[in-house]
């Protein structure tokens, strides 16, 4: 199961393997604050399009079509998720203040539909 949580919440302690999944480290947070198993800055998405996106709610049905776009063109950033994935469950470290607009939560869409996809040829 992949789970999203944002770095300023509380560690959940869930046994889950937890990746911070943003391009910059997220501010205000100690490196030793975050229990992390990875930092996956290549997941994120590129530079220029975080600048474009702003997180601004308007433009978030053209940011999830880019940053998918952007992961689809990225495959082998992609691996060390679905092996975590595949062995327990992943906890994805965001730091955005909107808990339902950011690219935690395209990435985690993305992940799923892979995963089910693999499943799906078997």
């Amino acid at each position: 199961m992949i789970r999203i949580r944002r770095a300023y919440e509380p560690a959940a302690h869930d046994g889950s393997r937890v990746i911070l999944v943003d391009r910059l480290w997220p501010r205000g947070v100690r490196k030793t604050a975050l229990k992390l198993d990875a930092w996956l800055k290549d997941v994120a998405p590129s530079t220029e399009l975080r600048r474009w996106f702003g997180h601004d709610p308007e433009k978030w049905r053209e940011f999830h079509r880019r940053y998918s776009h952007e992961l689809e063109r990225n495959p082998g950033a992609l691996t060390p998720l679905l092996v975590a994935a595949a062995a327990g469950d992943v906890t994805l470290l965001y730091a955005a203040h909107d808990t339902e607009h950011n690219q935690a939560v395209v990435l985690k869409e993305f992940l799923d539909t892979m995963m089910a996809d693999q499943v799906g040829r078997r």
